[in-house]
């Protein structure tokens, strides 16, 4: 079973990330459980989603502990109680335009791959929304779900830009996939 958590502030689409990925890996066939943890009701404030994916039913009806990966959609978010959750196998993606090597200093010990969703969905037209760049990011360096999945997952879910958020969602993709080649020795 992979245990997910994707952390945000309100407004930035946390929830809606979380749930287009759960749709995505039940798109490929696998039994998910997805809910969310809100701060404040307000702008801002922390929100989080869980997700689990597993082939097997879930039964398990608790807050992620011990996450497989984490998407973090605000670097400033990486403190407390979300990094309790973490240990060094913890995959941690993180809108960010700092560098691997910055993280790798300020946070050692843990796996941490930056991505500039900002960027991505700036270049994609998408402005400030980066839900799709960074799934895409969190997708690939997951290994799944599978690309093509995500992307109607994206198109069949989004109200509106389709194109932009299946290009942003590819853009992320390729973006975290240069990274891993290029941390590769």
């Amino acid at each position: 079973m992979r245990e997910v958590i994707v952390q945000g502030r309100g407004g930035q689409g946390a929830q809606t990330a979380g749930n287009l990925l759960a749709a995505a890996f039940f798109a490929q066939g696998l039994q998910v459980q997805c809910f969310a943890s809100y701060g404040g009701a307000r702008r801002g404030t922390p929100v989080s989603s869980y997700l689990r994916a597993a082939e097997r039913p879930i039964r398990v009806r608790c807050d992620i502990e011990r996450a497989d990966a984490i998407l973090c959609f605000d670097a400033s978010l990486l403190e407390g109680r979300l990094l309790a959750a973490a240990d060094a196998r913890t995959l941690i993606v993180v809108n960010s335009a700092h560098d691997a090597a910055h993280f790798g200093a300020v946070l050692p010990g843990l796996r941490v791959l930056p991505i500039d969703g900002l960027a991505i969905a700036r270049a994609q037209g998408l402005g400030r929304i980066v839900n799709s760049a960074l799934l895409g990011a969190l997708a690939q360096a997951l290994g799944g779900p599978d690309l093509e999945v995500l992307t109607r997952t994206v198109v069949a879910q989004a109200p509106r830009l389709h194109e932009e958020n299946i290009a942003a969602v590819r853009a992320g993709w390729q973006a975290m996939a240069a990274q891993r080649q290029e941390a590769r020795p």
